[in-house]
């Protein structure tokens, strides 16, 4: 979040605005913010290449509270504001992290945590009083220090963890040249270009600010010299009612929100000028292909879609028309080079689908774990995964398909659930929907779905029946599930990520599951 230049060509511009209460933050004070709290990181003998952490809501504290380590060369890791205190302890003790930012809402989360995390040496309240040496609140914590910048300013960046859908966070860490904080790391300058971000824009942000997407998308408009609008939290509607409001340009969303969207009644889906919106990126996740159609028709050819992992290996992607000419699940591969290979590492047909692997474009390493990164990589260390599957038709067009960590074994036959996911959204009565494989004594596994039915429809063996039958209209018939149970909501995050873990672990039991 550096406001460099732009906090003396625009200092009275709004670098952020804050959806829910419409408080607005200017370039000349987002730059002070900034530069008080690098002055405490450095008072705390805080130096490069040292880390600390974010546990908090999207508020309007949280650009600083990246954008001090940015110019401080510090790697800041913006933790899941919904972890428990457990799972917090543990990301903020891998990180290695000296100081823990959080705020009032996630304090009792913070207290917790830090019992368990002795090397955190001080805990930054943003928005109350300090209570002790150790628990110190933002404003007198920083009362008195400069707003010009520190003397050794450095780039700093973002050091963030997986979202452990499957298995434990992993921290992904790249390479910090020792550059001043004006020059920006090669990937993000190579998004700014995909991404046409431009001087003037308006972004809004409507995912949580821990996650890697947002995280670039807000940093890259600062340094753009844009407006960002952050909503505190996802509304469908609410959505394009601030699309209208501010003349929205950018955006980024995942493909639940469209999903979402789409399932507003039609009358309240036409009642917003959206005609200021020139692009809108998806990720995070695959598009359901009758989810994107439908976006299409809507939206138009303002809808571009990227694939790029969140360790940076590499990115592919396509816009609106050459969705409608291929219906590929994201475009030719514009950094780095793509192979989609066999569990013995030889290349697969076009349409037969594989892991698919990337010659590294941006280098990263999971953070203080060899073992991890030593699997994500090829033999001969050229090129990397992160276990997504997928395959590529004759044009030369990526289809994702799965994560490979959730295919099913059923009779011995692969089963990607995340086909059967896709068509079970674009049901009517389905709001959300989760695919795995749960313990079968003669197949080895079979196909469970658990399915969020929309509000006002009444979950029972009707509404099971129906869905099975509406799979197998489209659906062969070892991957239509062979039977359906309902929860009020499924445990999915604000990114977009769905915790399948947690559901599938509970059918499982004491059993061993492959999948691991």
């Amino acid at each position: 979040m550096y406001t460099g230049k732009h906090a003396h060509l625009r200092p009275l511009q709004p670098a952020f605005i804050m959806a829910g209460s419409g408080e607005i933050v200017t370039y000349r004070e987002l730059e002070a913010r900034n530069n008080r709290l690098a002055h405490l990181f450095r008072r705390r003998g805080m130096k490069r290449l040292d880390h600390y952490s974010i546990f908090m809501e999207n508020n309007d504290r949280y650009l600083e509270a990246c954008g001090a380590g940015e110019r401080a060369g510090l790697y800041f890791t913006c933790v899941n504001s919904f972890l428990t205190p457990g799972e917090l302890a543990y990301i903020l003790t891998n990180s290695q992290s000296r100081i823990l930012i959080t705020s009032q809402l996630k304090l009792d989360v913070a207290r917790e945590a830090l019992k368990e995390c002795p090397q955190v040496e001080l805990c930054i309240v943003v928005d109350g009083d300090g209570e002790s040496e150790r628990i110190v609140g933002l404003t007198q914590a920083t009362a008195g220090l400069p707003s010009t910048p520190i003397a050794d300013e450095a780039l700093g960046t973002a050091m963030l963890y997986s979202s452990g859908t499957t298995g434990r966070p992993k921290g992904i860490v790249r390479p910090l040249p020792e550059q001043p904080p004006v020059q920006n790391l090669p990937l993000f300058d190579f998004l700014i270009k995909l991404w046409h971000y431009r001087e003037g824009m308006v972004y809004l942000s409507p995912a949580p600010l821990y996650h890697s997407a947002p995280q670039a998308a807000v940093n890259l408009t600062i340094r753009m010299g844009g407006t960002v609008i952050i909503m505190e939290s996802f509304d469908p509607e609410r959505y394009l009612q601030l699309v209208q409001q501010w003349g929205i340009t950018h955006t980024q969303l995942v493909p639940t929100m469209f999903s979402r969207m789409l399932k507003l009644p039609e009358e309240v889906r036409r009642r917003y000028d959206l005609s200021s919106l020139e692009i809108a990126i998806h990720a995070a996740a695959p598009c359901p292909a009758l989810v994107k159609d439908d976006m299409i028709k809507w939206w138009g050819p303002i809808i571009h879609e990227y694939y790029g992992a969140t360790e940076g290996l590499g990115f592919t992607a396509c816009n609106s028309e050459e969705w409608l000419a291929h219906r590929g699940t994201v475009g030719k591969v514009l950094l780095g080079d793509l192979h989609i290979l066999d569990e013995n590492l030889k290349p697969c047909p076009n349409g037969t689908p594989g892991t698919v692997w990337f010659k590294t474009g941006s280098p990263f390493e999971y953070f203080n774990d060899p073992a991890k990164t030593s699997e994500a990589r090829s033999p001969d260390g050229s090129m990397s995964t992160v276990g997504d599957v997928g395959y590529i038709d004759d044009d030369n067009f990526l289809y994702l398909t799965d994560r490979a960590t959730f295919m099913i074994i059923s009779g011995g036959v692969n089963i990607y659930p995340q086909e059967c996911e896709n068509l079970l959204i674009t049901h009517p009565k389905v709001a959300d929907a989760a695919v795995f494989g749960v313990p079968n004594v003669d197949l080895g596994e079979e196909v469970k779905a658990v399915v969020q039915p929309v509000d006002g429809v009444a979950p029972g063996p009707d509404l099971a029946e129906e869905l099975i039958a509406f799979c197998a209209q489209s659906l062969s018939r070892q991957k239509v599930p062979r039977s359906v149970d309902f929860e009020a909501e499924l445990p999915r995050l604000p990114t977009g990520k769905l915790y399948k873990r947690l559901l599938r672990d509970r059918y499982w039991g004491n059993k061993t599951s492959r999948i691991v």
